[in-house]
């Protein structure tokens, strides 16, 4: 079993589960389109550590905004103590992979979020 504050793997929702993925946690805010609530590709749904709706709302996917999205969803996590408690638990129970639907996989919430949780 990883370290239980060790970051987690990172796939994208619409990949079928991998041997070794454990709990597949998606934290996305919205569930993905064409993925019905019972699929297999996700185990558990933890949207309360998604950004916030304003900071969707207010990024846009725009890329000029990337760097202080990053800063604002970050400060989110840090004020996020019960969500964050949350995740920790599920990460601490044993394999589990984080599960985003964002087309880009580099410029995207959950990105952030595996970031923050190394470094926390």
């Amino acid at each position: 079993m990883a370290h239980p504050t060790a970051a987690p793997p990172l796939r994208r929702v619409y990949e079928p589960p991998a041997a070794g993925d454990g709990t597949r946690i998606l934290v996305e805010r919205l569930w993905p389109r064409g993925i019905r609530k019972e699929d297999p590709r996700v185990t558990t749904w933890l949207k309360e550590i998604a950004p916030s709706p304003a900071l969707r709302a207010w990024y846009s996917h725009d890329v000029a905004k990337w760097t202080e999205f990053q800063r604002r969803y970050r400060a989110e996590l840090d004020a996020n103590g019960e969500a964050v408690a949350r995740l920790r638990a599920l990460l601490a129970a044993g394999p589990a992979t984080l599960v985003f639907a964002s087309k880009d996989a580099e410029r995207c919430s959950a990105r952030v979020l595996v970031d923050w949780l190394g470094e926390h």
